[in-house]
């Protein structure tokens, strides 16, 4: 167990080490339990963080907030219009000031090839940690999350176990890649087999499948791609459908940037059948679980039958979200020093 995480960056789950995520994983339970029993945590007394959105959020921002509460501190809910961002104060710039006010800075900026070199260049000049809640590259807080609701449906050793994470229709252009390009970098390094669907013009970014190909060698366990949504969901434990955009094949592809959102909306179009649905979700074990993070496009990506029917575990994932990511906070902003 790595005890020594304090003032580390949560930016991406590949930035540590398999042994620092078991720590988180193991924080997450003890605070769970504190929290069911009511067992007061106050594990950053009078510390401060400032929370900066970009975009718009439910789960993100309420567990970090009131986690941060939770353990005896106050998070800032900040986003570009209450501060100097706007007017063109520069990552470095906040960076240091916010340094000096507080004891940590999460970031949740999710524009296509800008919100993971805007994060990174924040904690650059950062004296204190930056934690990402959510980027174009990747959803720590959301895939650890992710992890633990899995050791808690089918315990520790998930070696074997075949993960799905499958693209699916939604009317909505600029949905990011962070949540299936968390979960391929993540999930192989627990020994887990994944399999990513989608249809060919929804492919991700290159460095991250390349990350999930070097974690299934060295873990020993799978990673595979089809474009085969129901090849995709036989005998699979684990069925995460959701939507992302085509951010990246359009940008292989060289579209023009004012073109983007109607070419992309017209390949959407093309795959309205990659549903989740009770049908599809039979092609799985019967003990498999259905996952997505929320907020999901009912009607599109999923029947209501499914999110609401009982092999929905959504809100088991959606609360894990509060116990992880004050593990997160607590190990980076208080802990050893």
């Amino acid at each position: 167990m790595q005890s020594m995480l304090r003032g580390k960056d949560w930016i991406e789950t590949v930035d540590w080490t398999t042994e620092e995520l078991e720590t988180v994983l193991q924080t997450s339970w003890d605070l769970k339990s504190r929290f069911a029993l009511g067992e007061p945590h106050r594990l950053l007394q009078d510390k401060t963080l400032f929370m900066m959105f970009f975009e718009q959020s439910t789960r993100t921002r309420n567990s970090t907030e009131a986690g941060m509460t939770q353990l005896g501190g106050h998070a800032h809910d900040l986003t570009p219009d209450k501060m100097q961002i706007s007017h063109g104060e520069t990552p470095k710039d906040t960076g240091k000031v916010l340094s000096r006010y507080g004891h940590g800075i999460a970031i949740r900026n999710c524009f296509y090839g800008v919100g993971n070199k805007y994060i990174r260049e924040v904690a650059e000049h950062a004296s204190i940690p930056v934690i990402n809640l959510q980027c174009d590259v990747d959803h720590p807080c959301q895939s650890i999350a992710d992890l633990m609701t899995i050791r808690e449906k089918f315990g520790h050793n998930l070696k074997g176990m075949k993960f799905v994470i499958a693209w699916t229709y939604a009317p909505a252009y600029a949905r990011p890649l962070s949540v299936p390009q968390g979960l391929i970098t993540l999930m192989p390094r627990f020994g887990i087999d994944v399999t990513l669907a989608y249809p060919k013009e929804f492919n991700l970014i290159p460095r991250t499948v390349e990350a999930a190909k070097k974690y299934a060698k060295e873990s020993g366990s799978k990673f595979n791609i089809t474009h085969n949504m129901d090849e995709a969901f036989k005998g699979a434990h684990v069925l995460y459908p959701k939507s992302w955009g085509c951010h990246q094949h359009l940008q292989d592809q060289g579209v023009a940037e004012a073109d983007r959102k109607k070419v992309g909306m017209d390949l959407i179009n093309k795959y309205k059948n990659w549903v989740c649905t009770e049908k599809r979700m039979k092609l799985g074990r019967k003990n498999a679980i259905y996952m997505h993070p929320l907020p999901a496009d009912r009607g599109a990506e999923v029947e209501d039958a499914v999110i609401d029917g009982p092999q929905s575990v959504v809100f088991d994932q959606a609360e894990n979200r509060l116990h992880t990511v004050k593990a997160i906070e607590a190990l980076t902003m208080g802990g050893r020093p």
